[in-house]
């Protein structure tokens, strides 16, 4: 049998453009997966490519981990489903008891749920249900922060202000509030709602807070460093004790947004353990299981906690949370992550792949900035570094880099609107943390020959 080849008796079927799945790429016929291994992907042709974004910066042990899927299988033969209010599991339990002293949390308490949109949606209830307990209901407003993504359920879309997913929903959002996005590259550009200064930032989020009155604002949610929106995007030195020393003069829940940067992407467990800050709630899902099963969490704080649990009432739930087979699979990958040191081999490789990168890159006419951070790493594209104009949005320039990577076997993940919510280019990059040197080299160097392939054709 070739790599390529599936295994069992079912036929597999062909790609075709009509058929009776609703497609996430609407307009264009995609391949079929049948088997993967570590940060590799084989289709129904035999066709193989290198996994370099993890799917959707998703996939962090690696494809095919066999206990993993033991595990699985394991948990589902004894109880696959029990509703989490009738009852727990020792699944569960353990789960939350070996990730515990891993959170930058005091003593926290664990909410499961079945990925980052329906996390973030339980962070935002844990927030008013703590206010509601405390006795200020008043605290109505949520604060996030332009150029951000934290999900794509109406509150948490309503929350993110990535603006191409907004656009077509606006008449639907208008809720909660934005500050700018702390991102130095474009703390120039008018039409960026950008600061590049911490100081900046804390004052401009104090204004706001002030504004709403004493008692008016429930939380502020932000990604520590920010994905897929901008780009890999780190705030400037100082931003984030700054911006918790506001939240908490105000008395303002702050809530970090870890979905795609916790369980090691940064190279540390959680991407806020290194800027000295500990959040009253945090939440994550992606490599929570790695992809090997929908799953994410909201994770309080003790005090935010007690002071919910003292009320008795938590007006919330999800047919899906507590998920017993999801917390064995997540179980297993923690073992994994932790057993072979895994964050601790992001970070390595995350700094080969920013030295691949910046070699493959900082001499190209259209690399704006490259940015790294653990096994997380993006090329913002402009067209003309000097005074950092990007590419209109009609050029499309992100989806031609991807469709020149696919066609070489490459598959990175991309960013648009990062500029100004219109324009703006951005391809990230988050493979596997198995991701061997060699790996890592063929990324960066078709990072390179897709972005002269896009900018060729563009």
């Amino acid at each position: 049998m070739t790599a390529g080849e599936p295994t069992g008796r079912r036929p597999v079927p062909e790609p075709t453009a009509l058929g009776h799945v609703f497609s996430r790429a609407l307009g264009r016929a995609l391949p079929v997966a049948v088997r993967a291994r570590d940060a590799e992907i084989w289709d129904s042709a035999g066709r193989r490519y290198l996994d370099a974004a993890g799917g959707a910066i998703v996939v962090n042990v690696g494809h095919g981990r066999e206990s993993v899927a033991q595990a699985m299988a394991e948990q589902a033969g004894r109880v696959a489903f029990a509703h989490g209010s009738a009852f727990t599991s020792e699944a569960l339990e353990a789960y939350a008891a070996e990730l515990g002293p891993l959170l930058p949390l005091d003593e926290p308490a664990v909410y499961p749920v079945s990925g980052g949109s329906e996390a973030i949606e339980t962070a935002l209830k844990m927030a008013r249900a703590y206010h509601v307990a405390r006795g200020e209901p008043g605290r109505e407003i949520v604060i996030g922060r332009w150029g951000s993504y934290h999900g794509n359920t109406l509150g948490a879309l309503d929350l993110s202000g990535r603006k191409p997913l907004r656009r077509p929903y606006e008449a639907w959002l208008g809720r909660f509030r934005h500050v700018s996005a702390a991102y130095p590259y474009r703390a120039r550009d008018p039409d960026a709602h950008a600061i590049g200064s911490a100081q900046d930032a804390a004052a401009e989020l104090d204004r706001v807070i002030t504004t709403a009155g004493p008692t008016g604002v429930c939380a502020f949610v932000a990604e520590p460093i920010v994905g897929a929106t901008l780009g890999v995007v780190a705030p400037p030195p100082g931003y984030w004790p700054a911006i918790a020393a506001v939240c908490q003069r105000h008395g303002v829940l702050l809530v970090a947004d870890e979905v795609m940067t916790g369980f090691g992407r940064t190279g540390r467990w959680f991407a806020i353990d290194g800027f000295g800050v500990r959040p009253d709630i945090l939440v994550a899902a992606k490599g929570a299981t790695g992809g090997y099963w929908p799953f994410g969490f909201a994770a309080a704080d003790r005090s935010v906690y007690e002071t919910i649990r003292r009320s008795g009432v938590f007006v919330h739930g999800f047919t899906y949370s507590h998920s017993i087979v999801g917390a064995a699979v997540a179980r297993e990958v923690l073992r994994i992550l932790r057993s072979e040191d895994l964050v601790s081999r992001s970070a390595r490789q995350g700094q080969l792949l920013a030295a691949e990168l910046h070699r493959a890159l900082d001499d190209h006419p259209n690399a704006g900035e490259v940015r790294a951070a653990g096994l997380m790493a993006a090329v913002e594209l402009v067209a003309d570094r000097e005074t950092r104009r990007p590419f209109p949005r009609s050029r499309q320039v992100a989806e031609r880099v991807l469709a020149a990577g696919r066609q070489s076997g490459v598959l990175f993940y991309s960013g648009i609107g990062s500029a100004n919510g219109v324009d703006g280019d951005v391809v990230l990059v988050g493979p596997p943390f198995v991701v061997t040197d060699g790996q890592v080299r063929e990324i960066a160097l078709a990072m390179r020959s897709s972005v002269d392939v896009a900018l060729a054709g563009a």
